[in-house]
């Protein structure tokens, strides 16, 4: 029996969630197709472009994306902070961004005021609009209507264009966050579609690197940053109770994603470094169990990864009757 969404999305559990769409017909999402010879490149920008979109009206921060020929990944956190802070006025300004306002949201935007007999219409929509700000199944919703509505109207034709909604994985630690965004940044490399982290376009890896590279002030005047959006930052084990953020130093993920790189490249294989990566020493993790867990996620895992007693109890809230990826949970997430 499946698993309804509104129990494999519990931000009071976790913040963080792996989600995973793919195209249902033989047209590819991007790049070359095979079977009639033409290219759709560009509709990989349509989605880095709506996601940009998406995360400036949402509160949900994106960790990594990466999209492929016929799917894209995605590591999402919800902002529950931000969102509960939001303002009426600012939950009708995000919102009328998306979709087209109630005649009582848009007037009360105008006016800064509405009448007495209209006010609890006014808070029921700004309270129903401010949960969906914080829900990744609407922000899911909001990207790929819009992508399936411009890819069937640019080939002609109707239908569903995705296999269905999105598939998704709660990351219940840091351990289980780190290893799904490798395992989402690595898609490229892995699938041979490129040879190095610079070249693995439409990814956040290639962003981050991008943006690292380049001079702050020079990065916000650069043309060719029209198109990124803010990434959540990497902000360090010792600023997380300060600053919002991933809890790792950039540097010390840009080593490991190098390293694990290297190790599963097709010219490189067998080969690991006798220097294990800092990030591997801090967490505990072996070389070996970090380099399976790198190249089988998807396959590891079902709708959950983390501790094997955190999965255990997230899938006893769920309504599940048990986990996939025991015996990796203890190599990769010991107790």
């Amino acid at each position: 029996m499946t698993t309804s969404r509104r129990k494999l999305i519990e931000p009071q559990i976790t913040p963080f969630y792996h989600v995973i769409n793919r195209c249902v017909r033989r047209a590819y999402l991007c790049g070359d197709d095979p079977y009639n010879g033409k290219n759709y490149q560009h509709r990989r920008g349509w989605i880095v472009n709506k996601i940009k979109q998406l995360a400036a009206v949402f509160c949900i921060d994106v960790c990594a994306y990466a999209v492929m020929s016929n799917h894209y990944h995605l590591v999402l956190k919800i902002d529950t902070e931000q969102q509960q802070k939001l303002t009426p006025e600012e939950v009708i300004s995000r919102w009328l961004q998306l979709f087209n306002g109630h005649p009582i949201a848009v007037d009360f935007l105008k006016e800064g005021q509405i009448a007495a007999d209209k006010q609890q219409a006014l808070s029921n929509l700004v309270a129903e609009w401010q949960q969906r700000l914080g829900s990744i199944s609407w922000f899911m919703r909001c990207l790929n209507e819009e992508i399936a509505r411009k890819a069937n109207k640019e080939d002609q034709c109707k239908g569903a264009f995705w296999e269905g909604r999105f598939k998704s994985q709660a990351l219940l630690d840091e351990q289980a966050l780190l290893s799904c965004m490798m395992y989402v940044d690595l898609n490229p490399i892995r699938a041979g579609v490129t040879p190095s982290l610079e070249q693995s376009d439409f990814t956040s890896i290639q962003q981050r690197i991008r943006e690292y590279q380049q001079p702050k002030t020079s990065a916000k005047q650069s043309p060719s940053n029209k198109g990124h959006f803010q990434l959540l930052p990497f902000v360090g084990a010792e600023h997380q109770a300060k600053t919002a953020g991933i809890h790792f130093s950039f540097i010390d993920y840009l080593e490991l994603i190098d390293w694990t790189g290297r190790c599963i490249r097709n010219d490189k294989k067998g080969f690991i470094s006798s220097n294990q990566p800092k990030m591997l020493q801090q967490l505990g993790i072996t070389s070996d169990a970090w380099l399976e867990h790198s190249e089988q996620f998807m396959e590891r895992y079902a709708n959950v990864s983390g501790k094997w007693s955190q999965m255990c109890a997230f899938k006893q809230y769920a309504g599940g009757h048990w986990c996939k990826g025991k015996s990796a949970s203890h190599q990769l997430h010991p107790n």
